[in-house]
Protein backbone atom coordinates (compact mmCIF):
# COMPACT_ATOMS: atom_id res chain seq x y z
CA UNK A 1 0.00 0.00 0.00
CA UNK A 2 1.15 3.85 -0.43
CA UNK A 3 1.62 6.19 2.05
CA UNK A 4 -1.05 8.33 0.36
CA UNK A 5 -3.84 5.56 0.56
CA UNK A 6 -4.12 7.08 4.28
CA UNK A 7 -4.06 10.73 3.37
CA UNK A 8 -7.09 13.10 3.95
CA UNK A 9 -7.84 16.82 4.41
CA UNK A 10 -7.33 18.56 7.54
CA UNK A 11 -8.16 21.81 7.94
CA UNK A 12 -5.73 23.68 10.39
CA UNK A 13 -7.87 25.41 12.72
CA UNK A 14 -9.19 21.69 14.02
CA UNK A 15 -5.85 20.99 15.34
CA UNK A 16 -5.84 21.45 19.32
CA UNK A 17 -3.76 23.96 20.57
CA UNK A 18 -4.62 23.50 24.32
CA UNK A 19 -6.72 20.89 25.94
CA UNK A 20 -10.47 21.05 27.16
CA UNK A 21 -11.38 22.75 30.65
CA UNK A 22 -11.48 19.22 32.11
CA UNK A 23 -10.05 15.99 30.85
CA UNK A 24 -13.58 14.12 30.23
CA UNK A 25 -14.82 17.29 28.89
CA UNK A 26 -14.13 16.09 25.34
CA UNK A 27 -16.05 14.60 22.23
CA UNK A 28 -16.17 10.57 21.09
CA UNK A 29 -17.07 9.34 18.09
CA UNK A 30 -17.76 5.72 18.38
CA UNK A 31 -16.80 3.26 15.03
CA UNK A 32 -17.90 -0.14 15.05
CA UNK A 33 -15.53 -1.46 12.27
CA UNK A 34 -18.19 -4.88 11.67
CA UNK A 35 -20.90 -2.09 10.16
CA UNK A 36 -19.11 0.99 9.36
CA UNK A 37 -21.64 2.61 11.38
CA UNK A 38 -20.59 5.81 13.73
CA UNK A 39 -22.27 7.33 16.66
CA UNK A 40 -21.47 11.16 18.27
CA UNK A 41 -21.23 11.09 21.86
CA UNK A 42 -19.50 12.06 24.69
CA UNK A 43 -15.91 10.97 26.87
CA UNK A 44 -18.18 10.57 29.48
CA UNK A 45 -20.69 7.97 28.09
CA UNK A 46 -17.66 5.47 27.93
CA UNK A 47 -18.40 3.54 30.86
CA UNK A 48 -21.86 2.90 29.05
CA UNK A 49 -20.34 1.06 26.47
CA UNK A 50 -18.45 -1.17 28.50
CA UNK A 51 -19.65 -4.26 30.77
CA UNK A 52 -18.10 -6.32 33.42
CA UNK A 53 -16.09 -8.27 32.82
CA UNK A 54 -14.12 -6.08 30.67
CA UNK A 55 -10.85 -5.03 30.95
CA UNK A 56 -9.30 -1.66 30.53
CA UNK A 57 -5.30 -1.63 29.95
CA UNK A 58 -3.58 1.46 30.09
CA UNK A 59 -0.26 3.11 29.62
CA UNK A 60 1.26 4.28 32.61
CA UNK A 61 4.18 6.23 31.36
CA UNK A 62 5.35 9.63 32.56
CA UNK A 63 6.41 12.38 30.09
CA UNK A 64 9.55 13.59 31.30
CA UNK A 65 10.51 17.58 30.34
CA UNK A 66 12.28 16.30 27.69
CA UNK A 67 13.59 19.95 25.70
CA UNK A 68 16.35 21.66 26.83
CA UNK A 69 18.50 24.86 24.88
CA UNK A 70 21.93 25.08 24.93
CA UNK A 71 24.49 27.18 23.10
CA UNK A 72 27.77 26.00 20.86
CA UNK A 73 30.90 26.82 21.58
CA UNK A 74 30.27 29.08 18.72
CA UNK A 75 27.62 31.03 20.29
CA UNK A 76 24.96 29.10 18.14
CA UNK A 77 21.90 27.55 19.56
CA UNK A 78 21.19 24.32 20.25
CA UNK A 79 18.02 22.35 20.98
CA UNK A 80 17.99 19.19 22.46
CA UNK A 81 14.64 16.84 22.21
CA UNK A 82 15.60 13.69 24.62
CA UNK A 83 15.07 10.53 22.79
CA UNK A 84 15.97 8.03 25.95
CA UNK A 85 18.67 7.46 28.26
CA UNK A 86 21.48 5.05 27.63
CA UNK A 87 23.07 5.00 30.86
CA UNK A 88 23.22 7.17 34.03
CA UNK A 89 24.84 9.54 31.72
CA UNK A 90 24.18 9.15 28.08
CA UNK A 91 21.30 9.59 26.24
CA UNK A 92 19.96 9.50 22.64
CA UNK A 93 18.61 12.88 21.46
CA UNK A 94 17.45 14.76 18.68
CA UNK A 95 19.49 17.79 17.94
CA UNK A 96 18.50 20.58 16.28
CA UNK A 97 21.77 23.23 15.75
CA UNK A 98 22.83 25.83 13.27
CA UNK A 99 25.23 23.74 10.73
CA UNK A 100 24.73 21.15 12.80
CA UNK A 101 27.41 19.39 15.35
CA UNK A 102 30.47 18.42 14.14
CA UNK A 103 32.01 15.30 16.17
CA UNK A 104 33.22 15.79 19.62
CA UNK A 105 31.12 18.59 19.92
CA UNK A 106 30.59 20.25 23.04
CA UNK A 107 27.19 21.69 24.06
CA UNK A 108 26.93 24.15 27.20
CA UNK A 109 23.59 23.65 28.51
CA UNK A 110 21.74 25.11 31.80
CA UNK A 111 23.20 25.22 35.49
CA UNK A 112 26.59 24.82 34.13
CA UNK A 113 26.40 21.41 32.19
CA UNK A 114 27.45 20.21 29.18
CA UNK A 115 27.12 17.57 26.56
CA UNK A 116 29.37 16.08 23.79
CA UNK A 117 28.27 14.49 20.68
CA UNK A 118 29.68 10.78 21.00
CA UNK A 119 28.12 9.42 17.85
CA UNK A 120 25.24 9.72 15.25
CA UNK A 121 22.97 6.84 15.03
CA UNK A 122 20.76 7.53 12.10
CA UNK A 123 18.43 10.43 12.92
CA UNK A 124 19.24 10.54 16.39
CA UNK A 125 22.50 11.97 18.41
CA UNK A 126 24.46 10.27 21.04
CA UNK A 127 25.57 12.66 23.86
CA UNK A 128 27.25 12.14 26.80
CA UNK A 129 25.87 14.62 30.03
CA UNK A 130 28.77 15.99 32.42
CA UNK A 131 25.95 14.96 34.79
CA UNK A 132 22.90 12.41 35.60
CA UNK A 133 20.37 12.76 32.64
CA UNK A 134 17.50 12.03 34.37
CA UNK A 135 17.83 14.55 37.47
CA UNK A 136 18.88 17.34 34.41
CA UNK A 137 16.06 17.14 32.16
CA UNK A 138 14.10 17.62 35.57
CA UNK A 139 15.29 20.27 36.64
CA UNK A 140 15.87 22.40 33.51
CA UNK A 141 13.93 20.65 31.01
CA UNK A 142 10.61 21.85 29.18
CA UNK A 143 7.26 19.80 28.44
CA UNK A 144 7.69 18.62 25.15
CA UNK A 145 4.63 20.03 23.57
CA UNK A 146 4.16 18.18 20.10
CA UNK A 147 5.52 19.86 16.81
CA UNK A 148 1.74 20.76 15.52
CA UNK A 149 1.14 22.71 18.76
CA UNK A 150 1.89 25.92 17.56
CA UNK A 151 2.99 27.51 21.00
CA UNK A 152 5.24 27.81 24.07
CA UNK A 153 4.25 25.17 26.84
CA UNK A 154 2.44 27.04 30.03
CA UNK A 155 2.88 25.62 33.70
CA UNK A 156 -0.57 24.31 33.04
CA UNK A 157 0.83 21.45 30.25
CA UNK A 158 2.95 19.91 32.98
CA UNK A 159 0.20 18.79 34.80
CA UNK A 160 -2.47 18.80 31.75
CA UNK A 161 -0.36 16.74 29.21
CA UNK A 162 0.27 13.98 31.60
CA UNK A 163 -1.82 11.20 32.12
CA UNK A 164 -3.95 10.80 36.05
CA UNK A 165 -2.47 7.11 36.33
CA UNK A 166 1.32 8.09 34.98
CA UNK A 167 4.38 6.55 36.90
CA UNK A 168 7.15 5.46 35.22
CA UNK A 169 9.18 8.16 34.16
CA UNK A 170 10.62 7.95 30.58
CA UNK A 171 8.14 9.10 27.70
CA UNK A 172 9.03 12.07 25.97
CA UNK A 173 5.10 12.05 24.14
CA UNK A 174 1.85 11.41 26.00
CA UNK A 175 -0.06 8.65 25.76
CA UNK A 176 -2.89 11.09 24.41
CA UNK A 177 -5.68 8.69 24.61
CA UNK A 178 -5.34 8.20 28.43
CA UNK A 179 -5.60 12.42 28.79
CA UNK A 180 -9.46 11.98 28.97
CA UNK A 181 -9.51 10.04 31.68
CA UNK A 182 -10.23 11.61 35.10
CA UNK A 183 -11.87 10.35 38.40
CA UNK A 184 -15.15 11.10 37.31
CA UNK A 185 -14.36 8.33 34.98
CA UNK A 186 -12.82 6.28 36.95
CA UNK A 187 -15.78 6.32 39.31
CA UNK A 188 -18.18 5.38 36.47
CA UNK A 189 -16.43 2.77 35.39
CA UNK A 190 -15.94 1.30 39.32
CA UNK A 191 -19.89 1.69 39.29
CA UNK A 192 -19.96 -0.60 36.35
CA UNK A 193 -17.11 -3.23 37.53
CA UNK A 194 -14.98 -2.55 34.73
CA UNK A 195 -11.52 -3.10 35.91
CA UNK A 196 -7.86 -1.48 34.23
CA UNK A 197 -4.64 -3.29 34.37
CA UNK A 198 -1.50 -1.65 32.87
CA UNK A 199 1.56 -1.91 30.48
CA UNK A 200 4.40 0.63 30.44
CA UNK A 201 5.86 1.84 26.97
CA UNK A 202 7.72 5.02 26.82
CA UNK A 203 6.79 6.65 24.10
CA UNK A 204 9.72 8.45 21.88
CA UNK A 205 10.18 11.44 19.91
CA UNK A 206 10.60 9.33 16.90
CA UNK A 207 6.23 8.46 17.36
CA UNK A 208 6.16 11.96 15.17
CA UNK A 209 8.68 11.41 12.32
CA UNK A 210 6.50 11.07 8.97
CA UNK A 211 6.70 7.82 6.82
CA UNK A 212 9.52 9.53 4.08
CA UNK A 213 8.65 6.23 1.59
CA UNK A 214 5.51 5.86 -0.80
CA UNK A 215 4.99 2.10 -0.45
CA UNK A 216 5.28 1.75 2.83
CA UNK A 217 6.63 -1.86 3.53
CA UNK A 218 9.57 0.23 3.42
CA UNK A 219 8.84 2.02 6.42
CA UNK A 220 11.45 1.24 9.48
CA UNK A 221 9.43 2.10 13.28
CA UNK A 222 11.07 3.63 15.83
CA UNK A 223 12.61 1.44 18.47
CA UNK A 224 10.79 1.81 21.93
CA UNK A 225 10.60 0.00 25.15
CA UNK A 226 8.12 -1.40 26.86
CA UNK A 227 6.91 -3.83 29.85
CA UNK A 228 3.86 -6.23 29.79
CA UNK A 229 3.76 -7.57 33.46
CA UNK A 230 2.67 -10.55 34.22
CA UNK A 231 -0.27 -9.06 36.73
CA UNK A 232 -1.64 -7.17 33.34
CA UNK A 233 -1.32 -10.46 31.94
CA UNK A 234 -3.19 -12.46 34.39
CA UNK A 235 -6.15 -9.67 34.60
CA UNK A 236 -6.21 -10.12 30.40
CA UNK A 237 -6.36 -14.10 30.43
CA UNK A 238 -9.19 -13.97 33.36
CA UNK A 239 -11.24 -11.39 31.17
CA UNK A 240 -11.12 -13.50 28.26
CA UNK A 241 -11.72 -16.49 29.90
CA UNK A 242 -14.53 -14.86 31.15
CA UNK A 243 -16.27 -13.69 27.88
CA UNK A 244 -14.97 -10.20 28.54
CA UNK A 245 -13.09 -7.91 25.87
CA UNK A 246 -9.95 -5.99 26.05
CA UNK A 247 -9.98 -2.22 25.45
CA UNK A 248 -6.47 -0.45 24.92
CA UNK A 249 -6.50 2.61 25.96
CA UNK A 250 -4.37 3.68 22.94
CA UNK A 251 -2.00 2.74 20.12
CA UNK A 252 0.82 2.27 22.26
CA UNK A 253 -0.76 -0.39 24.74
CA UNK A 254 -2.43 -1.85 21.41
CA UNK A 255 1.23 -1.94 20.06
CA UNK A 256 2.50 -3.22 23.51
CA UNK A 257 -0.34 -5.94 23.51
CA UNK A 258 0.42 -7.08 20.29
CA UNK A 259 4.04 -7.12 20.61
CA UNK A 260 3.67 -9.18 23.70
CA UNK A 261 1.21 -11.69 21.60
CA UNK A 262 3.71 -12.31 18.98
CA UNK A 263 6.63 -13.33 20.99
CA UNK A 264 4.20 -15.38 23.22
CA UNK A 265 2.76 -17.43 20.61
CA UNK A 266 5.24 -17.12 17.97
CA UNK A 267 8.35 -16.73 19.37
CA UNK A 268 8.89 -13.75 16.89
CA UNK A 269 11.13 -11.12 17.27
CA UNK A 270 9.92 -8.17 19.62
CA UNK A 271 11.57 -5.57 16.84
CA UNK A 272 9.72 -6.12 13.96
CA UNK A 273 7.04 -8.80 15.41
CA UNK A 274 3.04 -8.48 13.76
CA UNK A 275 0.40 -11.10 13.41
CA UNK A 276 -0.55 -12.22 10.11
CA UNK A 277 -1.63 -15.60 10.37
CA UNK A 278 -2.56 -18.03 13.18
CA UNK A 279 -5.47 -18.97 15.40
CA UNK A 280 -6.38 -16.02 18.01
CA UNK A 281 -3.96 -17.15 21.12
CA UNK A 282 -5.77 -18.45 24.49
CA UNK A 283 -3.56 -16.81 26.58
CA UNK A 284 -0.65 -14.53 27.08
CA UNK A 285 2.73 -14.01 28.80
CA UNK A 286 4.54 -11.43 29.97
CA UNK A 287 7.23 -9.53 28.13
CA UNK A 288 10.04 -6.53 28.91
CA UNK A 289 11.91 -5.37 25.99
CA UNK A 290 12.08 -3.20 23.12
CA UNK A 291 9.59 -2.91 19.99
CA UNK A 292 9.43 -1.69 16.61
CA UNK A 293 6.12 -3.35 15.07
CA UNK A 294 4.31 -1.56 12.96
CA UNK A 295 0.63 -2.48 12.50
CA UNK A 296 -0.75 -2.06 9.09
CA UNK A 297 -3.89 -3.21 6.79
CA UNK A 298 -2.78 -6.94 7.14
CA UNK A 299 -2.50 -7.29 10.70
CA UNK A 300 -4.29 -10.13 12.47
CA UNK A 301 -4.88 -8.36 16.18
CA UNK A 302 -4.65 -11.28 18.96
CA UNK A 303 -4.23 -9.17 22.28
CA UNK A 304 -6.93 -6.17 21.66
CA UNK A 305 -10.83 -6.18 21.17
CA UNK A 306 -11.79 -2.87 21.10
CA UNK A 307 -9.62 0.32 21.82
CA UNK A 308 -9.61 3.93 22.64
CA UNK A 309 -7.61 6.10 20.92
CA UNK A 310 -7.51 10.15 19.73
CA UNK A 311 -7.34 11.22 15.70
CA UNK A 312 -4.18 10.66 14.02
CA UNK A 313 -1.96 13.30 11.48
CA UNK A 314 -2.54 12.32 7.86
CA UNK A 315 -0.45 9.31 6.37
CA UNK A 316 0.97 8.44 9.69
CA UNK A 317 1.54 5.40 11.08
CA UNK A 318 -0.95 5.57 13.63
CA UNK A 319 -3.33 6.62 10.78
CA UNK A 320 -2.40 3.13 9.63
CA UNK A 321 -2.86 1.12 12.87
CA UNK A 322 -6.11 2.16 13.51
CA UNK A 323 -6.95 1.40 9.67
CA UNK A 324 -5.74 -2.49 10.11
CA UNK A 325 -8.30 -3.06 12.80
CA UNK A 326 -11.82 -0.89 11.38
CA UNK A 327 -10.41 -1.13 7.86
CA UNK A 328 -8.82 1.39 5.47
CA UNK A 329 -11.90 2.99 3.88
CA UNK A 330 -14.22 2.78 6.99
CA UNK A 331 -11.48 4.88 9.06
CA UNK A 332 -11.29 7.58 6.58
CA UNK A 333 -15.14 7.97 6.19
CA UNK A 334 -15.46 8.55 10.04
CA UNK A 335 -12.36 10.71 9.58
CA UNK A 336 -14.38 12.93 6.73
CA UNK A 337 -17.31 13.00 9.07
CA UNK A 338 -15.50 14.35 11.99
CA UNK A 339 -13.93 16.54 10.12
CA UNK A 340 -17.67 17.97 8.96
CA UNK A 341 -18.73 17.46 12.81
CA UNK A 342 -15.60 19.70 13.62
CA UNK A 343 -14.18 17.27 16.20
CA UNK A 344 -11.12 18.36 17.65
CA UNK A 345 -7.67 16.61 16.15
CA UNK A 346 -4.55 15.20 17.74
CA UNK A 347 -2.78 14.92 21.22
CA UNK A 348 -5.29 17.69 23.17
CA UNK A 349 -8.52 16.42 20.92
CA UNK A 350 -11.69 14.43 20.92
CA UNK A 351 -11.66 10.95 21.10
CA UNK A 352 -12.98 7.65 18.67
CA UNK A 353 -14.10 3.92 20.56
CA UNK A 354 -13.57 1.37 17.38
CA UNK A 355 -14.61 -2.03 17.59
CA UNK A 356 -13.10 -4.05 14.96
CA UNK A 357 -13.80 -5.48 11.27
CA UNK A 358 -14.08 -8.84 10.91
CA UNK A 359 -10.97 -9.33 8.78
CA UNK A 360 -9.27 -7.84 11.88
CA UNK A 361 -9.94 -10.70 13.83
CA UNK A 362 -9.59 -13.62 11.16
CA UNK A 363 -9.14 -16.97 12.89
CA UNK A 364 -7.13 -19.79 11.09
Amino acid sequence: MQRTDFHFHLPQELIAQRPTATRSASRMLVLDGASGSRRDLEFRDLPLLLNAPDLLVFNDTRVIPARVFGTKESGGAVEILLERALTANTALAQVRASKGLKPHAQVHLPGGHTARLLARQSDLFELQFSCDVAPFFEAHGEVPLPPYIGRSPDGADRERYQTVYARAPGAVAAPTAGLHFDAGIFAALAARQIRHAFVTLHVGAGTFQPVRVDDIEGHRMHEEYLEVPEATCGAINAARAAGGRVIAVGTTVVRSLETAAAVTHDGADARVASGTAGARPRGLAPYRGATRIFIKPGHRFRAVDAMVTNFHLPESTLVMLCSAFVGRETLLAAYAHAVQARYRFFSYGDAMFLTPCASALQRA
